[in-house]
């Protein structure tokens, strides 16, 4: 079974190696037939502390890393995060 991706803005960067990536999604509601947002926190693991607060970054699932712990920032996203990290 592939493992899920999901995309997410980094709200928070303060833990060692964790960051706390909020993942929106939109759907129609049932019965008002309106387009609904909710979101939702995630704690994922960012090996390298490349990820800073307000990138765009992809997490996906993995095995449990602590008790909150069950995200990891993509491979091939670290990189790319800590490239745009330092051009900026």
């Amino acid at each position: 079974m592939p493992k899920r991706v999901l995309q997410g803005t980094v709200v928070s960067d303060k833990g060692e190696k964790t960051i706390v990536v909020k993942v929106e999604r939109r759907f129609t509601h049932p019965v008002m037939k309106k387009t609904v947002r909710r979101s939702k926190n995630y704690h994922a693991h960012d090996e390298a502390n490349a990820a800073k607060v307000g990138q765009t970054v992809f997490i996906e699932e993995c095995r449990p890393f602590s008790k909150t712990k069950t995200w990891k920032l993509v491979e091939g996203q670290a990189a790319a995060v800590a490239e745009t990290g330092e051009a900026a």
